[in-house]
């Protein structure tokens, strides 16, 4: 099943150490200069149709720009970050490569990537405001979006008509309510996940940012979600979990629906969740239990998580141009309308509309305007490692709340502080 959310947790450090090791070696890509490679991942979940897709890409590509080859390789998601650093630092990497807004820093500091404003010259005006915005650093443009994901609140209607709730609780307050009538039954209100595996933007970073928090300070030099805000947050999610209303099976579960307490109807929503995982409890609950609502809404906002996926330029590419060249192509109207239809994911442009034909579409479309594409930092991933475990000592009761994101902090302010 695919989520469009697999989280990798190679540090910068990583493409530090490869590029040290490859000073002598060549530089550039490896592909011929007029040759353009792409590494892609599988966006598309069916394998004969997403071959197919970019297949047909290739083809489009090399008509509109004559005396180019275009190969797009299809690489695996996992060890995704590994795999990429050691290929930029080796001076062997692809032309261009499919990142996100959590990478975007790591190899941007590192000088891997090169700046892609030329390539949306003519269209930056029509991109999601916050979607553009994770693309920069230092005011350039480090990816070209073409596509964009978007989570929000599933719930089991049958789970909460049982307990006696008419209309599914949307804010952090109709959940404390709800909790005591579903613990009545035997069910939990919300879903979690609280494995160390599981990225902390599909759970608390969520949460922290309804109540106003957020996980790095102006500068993204120091830590910042142990303010008072990450604290309401951590103790709201702390009191559901002492009450058994979140479900014990949070521990291991990895911002999976299927198997885990939310897909087999032992909890009555999850606030993090992608629409083929709505689609998916709609052939598990049945259609008529399912009900797609608004992103949560916490004392301070109402957040919810969504990345774009972009495309970038590799700063040895020996074919800088054409690289740019195919931005520009696959952010046009055309591709972007296109790849929505393929994957089934969104459109990154304003202008720019993808049908969809799952009932639950135009909730998630909606949701776009809440959306949040994290806090991208390039420690970003190390500094999840240091949090998780941290959280899962305030839910088991080791640490207080304040104690729990306090030594999380201390432990990633010296983090950040090695890597100024």
């Amino acid at each position: 099943m695919k989520t469009g959310f697999t989280r990798a947790t190679a540090p910068l450090a990583l493409f530090m150490l490869a590029a040290s090791l490859s000073a002598c070696g060549g530089g550039g890509s490896g592909s011929d200069s007029d040759d353009v490679t792409v590494w892609m991942y599988p966006v598309i979940a069916d394998p004969k149709a997403n071959a197919a897709y970019w297949d047909g890409i290739e083809k489009a590509f090399e008509k509109s720009a004559p005396g180019t080859k275009l190969t797009v390789e299809q690489q695996p998601w996992d060890n995704r970050d590994q795999k990429i650093a050691t290929a930029f630092g080796g001076g062997k990497g692809p032309d261009v490569v499919l990142l996100t807004p959590d990478q975007i820093p790591q190899f941007s500091a590192g000088g891997a990537i090169t700046p892609v404003d030329a390539a949306l010259k003519n269209s930056t005006d029509k991109f999601l405001p916050a979607t553009l915005a994770a693309m920069k650093q230092d005011g350039k443009i480090y990816g070209a979006p073409i596509y964009q994901t978007v989570t929000t609140t599933v719930y089991n209607k049958k789970l909460l008509a049982s307990a006696g709730i008419a209309t599914p609780p949307g804010t952090w307050d109709e959940i404390k309510a709800a909790a005591p009538k579903l613990k009545q039954k035997g069910v939990a209100i919300l879903d979690y996940s609280a494995s160390p595996e599981a990225s902390l933007n599909l759970n608390f970073y969520p949460l922290l940012w309804q109540a106003g928090g957020t996980v790095f300070d102006e500068s993204g030099k120091k830590a910042a979600f142990n303010s008072a805000a990450g604290v309401e947050a951590l103790t709201f999610l702390t009191d559901l979990w002492k009450a058994g209303s979140v479900p014990k099976s949070a521990m291991t579960n990895t911002n999976l629906l299927a198997d885990h307490a939310l897909g087999k109807q032992e909890a009555a929503m999850g606030f993090s969740v992608v629409l083929a995982d709505a689609e998916l409890a709609a052939k598990t609950w049945g259609a008529d239990n399912v009900v797609v609502g608004a992103p949560l809404k916490g004392p301070a906002k109402e957040i919810a998580f969504g990345i774009p996926g972009a495309l970038s330029v590799n700063a040895k590419s020996k074919n800088v141009d054409g690289a740019q060249k195919f931005l520009e192509f696959m952010t046009q109207p055309e591709q972007i309308q296109s790849l929505g239809k393929a994957s089934g994911y969104f459109s990154p442009r304003t202008d720019v509309h993808v049908p969809n034909t799952s009932p639950y579409a135009k909730q998630y479309q909606a949701a776009l305007a809440a959306v949040s594409p994290g806090e991208p930092n390039p420690a970003a991933r190390q500094l999840m490692g240091l949090l998780a475990p941290e959280i899962q000592a305030a839910l088991t009761g080791k640490k207080s709340p304040k104690d729990a994101l306090d030594d999380a902090a201390k432990a990633a302010d010296d983090l950040l502080a090695r890597q100024r």
